[in-house]
């Protein structure tokens, strides 16, 4: 069983900063791209950036320049630090990794139970 736990949401100001983190743990052989998804009240989930398994980001075109996607791969985390935080930006936020777990070959997409990040003054 492989379980992803974000933390670090919560309320912040415009114009302010926050950096959310995503540890993946369990029967982990190998992980292969890690990201982070958002979901505002009303939309569809979308992708808000992820990272390869060689350090490779992409980021949708709404957050490039304000948020940064690193991973740590020897404690098996993603981190989003989010900088000039919009209004727009509030929406719970979904850590997501495809991970082969070590009693198969396979890699499964496996997600956590999201974080809410809410900007307003």
């Amino acid at each position: 069983q492989v379980q992803l736990v974000e933390s670090g949401g919560g309320l912040v100001q415009p114009g302010g900063s926050l950096r959310l983190s995503c540890a993946a743990s369990g029967s982990i052989f190998s992980i292969g791209t890690m990201g982070w998804y958002r979901q505002a009240p009303g939309k569809e989930r979308e992708l808000v950036a992820d990272i390869n398994s060689v350090g490779i980001p992409n980021y949708a075109g709404s957050v490039k320049g304000r948020f940064t996607i690193s991973r740590d791969s020897a404690t098996n985390t993603v981190y989003l630090q989010m900088i000039s935080l919009k209004p727009e930006d509030t929406a719970v936020y979904y850590c997501s990794a495809f991970v082969r777990a070590a009693t198969t070959q396979l890699f499964m997409r496996y997600w956590g139970k999201g974080t809410l990040v809410t900007v307003s003054s």
